[in-house]
This record gives C-alpha cells, structure tokens and sequence, in this order.
C-alpha cells in the first residue's frame, strides 16, 4: 500500500505532545499518527457489530489484576487485527 502526504491543521500544544510521546516512544509520528487513525478507524466499525449474534467457542475469562488486564488488551489487540485482516 502507497503513502500520501498531507497537510492537517492541529492544535499547536496537542501536536507538540504528540510529537514528544513519539520520541519517548522510540517511534516517528508518522506511524503513531497512522496507528491512531486506524484505530479510530477500528472503533467506528466494530462499535456497530452486534456482538450477541457472535458465538463464542471459549469460555469467558474472569479477569482481574493489572496482568490480566494487560494479557486481556493484547488479546483484544490481536482480534482487531485478525478481524482487519492485517
């Protein structure tokens, strides 16, 4: 897939943390800006799946804790992404 490039107008303090949370992160703000559009992206679609017509083939997990939670995310993560087929 091709890369365009554009021009948005942002306000100047969000963009300069964002800028900043880039560089914490070790990564250029191209790619998180990419990854918080297709997250936005991600939600506008799946927030109109009816999730009770899904079956499940697994049990529910009780979750508690910060690791499960952690665990839990990345499960969550690696569903959108099977889902987006990526």
């Amino acid at each position: 897939m091709g890369k365009v490039k554009t021009s948005v107008y942002v306000d100047e303090e969000l963009w300069k943390e964002f800028k900043e949370l880039a560089l914490r992160e070790g990564s250029e703000v191209s790619r998180l800006l990419e990854e918080a559009l297709m997250n936005y992206l991600i939600n506008e679609v799946l927030k109109d799946v009816d999730d009770s017509e899904v079956p499940l083939w697994f049990e529910p997990l009780d979750v508690g804790g910060e690791s499960s939670q952690k665990l839990l995310r990345e499960m969550r993560d690696d569903r959108e992404k099977r889902l987006l087929g990526q």
